[in-house]
C-alpha cells in the first residue's frame, strides 16, 4: 500500500445539473497551522454549510479551505413570472420615501426601475427538501478531486524532500572519515604553539589543554544525531498522513546539529560542509510548511 503524503495547496471545482437548477461548487486550499474553512455562497445556501464543513473536515486535517458554492435556476425560469417579494418591495418603498423627504427633487422610482431592482423577485428560493442531498453529492465529488491534487502535490514534495535528506547523508558521509585526522592534526599544531608559548616542555599543561580541545571539537555526537533524525525523516515521509508538524520540529534538531558541527569545526572543508547543511536544511523547511 503507498503511503500518501498530502500538500495543503489545492484546487477543485465541479458543477451539478439538477431538476431544479445548477449547483456549482469550487474549494481552494493554501496551507495553515490548523483546518480553517471559510465560505461564500448566497443567504438562501446558507443552511448547506454543516454539511460542507462537516464533509470538508472528514477528509482534511489541516489548510486554509475558501469554500465557494453557487446556485442558478434554470435559464427557462423567468423573473417575469416568479414571485413578487412583498417584504422587499415595502423596504424598497420605505428607503425611496426617505430618499424623496431629503431629496425632494430626486426623480421617483418608475415601475420599470422597481421590477429590475434586486431580490424583489422570489428567484432564490431553493428546493430544501432534496438540495441536502445533492450538495453532499457534489461536495464528495470535488472533495475527492481536491485530495487527488493535493495528493500530487504531495507526492512532488515528498521526492523533493527525499533527495535533501540524501544530500544531507552524502555530505555527513564525506565528512565523517575527514574528522579524526583533521582534529590530530590540529592538535599537533596546538600543542607545538603551546610548547613555543610555556618557553618549556611542561608535557602535563601540554595534554589537559589537548585534551580539552579534544572535548570540545569532537563532532562524532552530533554525527550520529543527524543520521537518526534524518532516518527519522524518511520514515515519517514514507509512512504518510498528516506528517508537516513533525517534520518541521526534525527540521530544527538537524539544523541544531548543523550549526554546531560548523562551530567545532577544524578545517574549512568542514565549515562549508556545516553551511552547505544548513542551506538544504532551509529548502527543506520552507517546503515542509506546504505539508498537511
Amino acid at each position: 500500500m503507498v503511503s500518501i503524503v498530502y500538500s495543503m495547496t489545492g484546487f477543485a471545482a465541479a458543477t451539478q445539473d439538477l431538476s431544479y437548477g445548477t449547483l456549482a461548487l469550487e474549494l481552494k486550499t493554501v496551507n495553515h497551522r490548523y483546518l480553517e474553512i471559510s465560505f461564500r455562497m448566497p443567504d438562501a445556501l446558507r443552511m448547506l454549510e454543516p454539511l460542507l464543513r462537516e464533509r470538508i473536515s472528514a477528509r482534511l486535517q489541516r489548510g486554509k479551505v475558501d469554500c465557494r458554492i453557487e446556485w442558478r435556476q434554470p435559464e427557462t425560469v423567468s423573473a417575469a413570472v416568479a414571485p413578487l417579494d412583498i417584504s422587499a418591495l415595502e423596504r424598497l418603498r420605505e428607503s425611496s420615501a426617505i430618499i424623496q423627504e431629503v431629496f425632494p427633487d430626486a426623480t421617483p422610482l418608475s415601475v420599470g426601475d422597481i421590477l429590475r431592482w434586486p431580490g424583489v423577485f422570489n428567484t432564490q428560493s431553493t428546493p430544501e427538501q432534496s438540495i441536502d442531498a445533492d450538495c453532499a453529492v457534489l461536495a464528495e465529488t470535488v472533495v475527492g478531486q481536491l485530495n487527488d491534487a493535493r495528493a500530487r502535490e504531495g507526492a512532488k514534495l515528498k521526492e523533493f524532500l527525499l533527495e535533501r535528506v540524501d544530500a544531507l547523508q552524502q555530505l555527513a558521509n564525506t565528512v565523517a572519515p575527514q574528522i579524526p585526522a583533521l582534529v590530530a592534526a590540529f592538535q599537533e599544531r596546538l600543542a607545538s604553539r603551546m610548547r613555543d608559548a610555556l618557553g618549556s616542555d611542561d608535557e602535563d599543561r601540554v595534554r589537559q589543554e589537548v585534551v580539552l580541545f579534544a572535548a570540545k571539537t569532537d563532532v562524532e555526537e552530533e554525527l550520529s544525531r543527524l543520521k537518526v533524525h534524518l532516518d527519522e525523516v524518511r520514515r515519517i515521509l514514507n509512512g504518510g498522513g498528516a506528517v508537516g508538524k513533525r517534520l518541521d520540529f526534525l527540521m530544527q534538531e538537524l539544523n541544531r546539529e548543523a550549526n554546531t558541527l560548523g562551530s567545532k569545526s577544524v578545517a574549512s572543508n568542514v565549515s562549508r560542509a556545516s553551511m552547505d547543511m544548513k542551506g538544504l536544511i532551509e529548502q527543506m523547511r520552507e517546503q515542509i510548511q506546504n505539508l498537511e
